[in-house]
């Protein structure tokens, strides 16, 4: 499974936020970027327990001020013309 973790964190630590969060078992890719979110976060993970712990994780990190979660859905076998 895979999820993109959007991340908010206090002003002039989204470096030490994407640094850090590049650590946590199955986070990918961490990057600092600009836009409505300072770091996103790409992350593969086998159980949704597993994505639970990666998130505490993330949001015990210094700096973060909080996160939304998108669960990438997998593709599907077949196409709404097949139905």
């Amino acid at each position: 499974m895979e999820a993109f973790i959007f991340v908010n964190t206090d002003a002039g630590l989204l470096w030490k936020v994407s640094e850090e969060a590049s650590k946590i078992k199955g986070v990918k890719i961490a990057r600092a970027v600009t836009g409505p979110f300072d770091v996103i976060v790409y992350a593969e993970f086998m159980k949704i327990e597993d994505l639970g712990v990666l998130i505490d994780a993330l949001q015990s990190i210094e700096g973060v001020v909080k996160s939304q979660t998108s669960i990438v859905m997998p593709q599907s076998s077949y196409t709404l013309s097949s139905l």
